[in-house]
């Protein structure tokens, strides 16, 4: 019998375990080993270029072969990854290190979310979705700022020994990721082929991707109202994820101290927090005022970075971090109730590829918008 609250619940540990990590701060690392900025900036680059490229194809073979199935691919590249960073004598295996996170990031960003959606599903509950993706980003957003604060711990213990208690965990979420259960939730008037012809494995793999990524290209034409609510959510998204990115050099700027500045950037970070348990109490509210609203709170983060005083700046971080998760989750809670289930996993794909490419294209401009003005 298919327990939904144990689904669910491994999801979270899952999710915990894989955002909680030593080695968060990997620039500081990187810098500490005396990689140049430019390697360093490279490094970022190789990330981001695998992520491009295996993003939408990742989505897909979760759909075609199975949630779970990539959740534990997702894993295996985490442990690989860490190993490789533990031995890593030059900057190429850091490279190598570098896409493997790339990839484990892949793998798993539309096959969580997707699996969880489907199985509150196949037991009427998809309602719950919502609050399901709130306490998501609140762990996210929690983990990230604890690791945040672990650089210091990272580096007193040495790059070798913290990437290996970081494979040690991610192994660890990959033992536990087996006790998940594949979800199987085909929507009304469509059948899903799950039997691959032996005699011809790599023809039957390419024909299924390129149907499954067709019959997605051609729900985003039909559905405007999905394509436009991706593409709005992942523009203020990014306005967002840029404004915190550029705080921590402009807090240092401002004359804020090594030792607060952990402090400043996770109370930032609880501004997400703070931001995905009210959108929970907003449930009759429009979208369109929803929006307003939370736009309104990233521009404000903006304006406020732009004072150059330390307190307004964070405050600032704060709001910009509230209403974006606040957004986040009401606007993927829609897409998912629009999403058909043979494709959901493609779809998120697609949707975190557009915010990709909207970062490539802002963070330039970004950088001389923050730098300048």
């Amino acid at each position: 019998m298919f327990k939904i609250k144990k689904q669910i619940n491994t999801l979270y540990i899952t999710s915990v375990l894989g955002n909680l990590s030593i080695t968060g701060a990997w620039v500081a690392i990187l810098a500490a080993r005396g990689f140049s900025l430019v390697q360093i900036g490279f490094a970022e680059t190789i990330f981001h270029i695998t992520s491009l490229i295996f993003e939408i194809p990742s989505g897909v073979m979760a759909d075609v072969y199975g949630r779970k199935k990539m959740l534990i691919v997702s894993n295996l590249c985490g442990v690989i990854a860490d190993i490789v960073m533990a031995f890593s004598g030059g900057f190429a295996m850091v490279c190598m290190s570098i896409a493997g996170h790339a990839l484990a990031y892949n793998f798993a960003s539309g096959s969580a979310d997707a699996l969880a959606y489907d199985s509150l599903k196949l037991v009427g509950e998809e309602k719950r979705y919502e609050r399901y993706f709130s306490n998501q980003s609140i762990i996210y957003r929690v983990a990230t700022g604890i690791s945040t604060m672990c650089a210091g711990l990272a580096l007193f213990l040495g790059y070798k020994a913290a990437y290996l208690i970081s494979a040690a965990t991610s192994f660890i979420t990959l033992l536990i990721t087996f006790t998940l259960v594949e979800v199987d939730v085909t929507d009304k008037g469509t059948e899903k082929e799950n039997s691959i012809e032996c005699s011809n494995v790599i023809k039957t793999v390419l024909q299924k991707a390129i149907s499954y990524f067709a019959d997605s290209i051609k729900f985003l034409i039909n559905n405007s109202k999905a394509t436009k609510l991706m593409f709005a959510n992942s523009f203020v998204g990014a306005i967002d994820i840029l404004l915190l990115f550029f705080l921590q050099s402009k807090l240092n700027t401002a004359g804020i101290s090594n030792t607060l500045l952990g402090i400043a950037l996770f109370v930032m970070q609880i501004g997400g927090v703070i931001g995905a348990k009210l959108i929970l109490k907003a449930k009759h509210v429009k979208y369109a005022k929803i929006f307003v609203v939370c736009t309104f709170g990233v521009l404000s983060g903006v304006i406020l970075e732009h004072t150059a005083s330390v307190i307004f700046m964070v405050i600032g971080g704060f709001i910009a971090a509230m209403a974006d998760d606040a957004l986040q989750i009401r606007t993927d809670a829609k897409l998912q109730d629009m999403f058909p289930s043979q494709q959901r996993a493609t779809l998120i794909s697609i949707s975190s590829f557009t915010f990709s490419v909207i970062m490539i294209v802002l963070s330039p401009l970004a950088g001389y918008f923050f730098t300048v003005w």
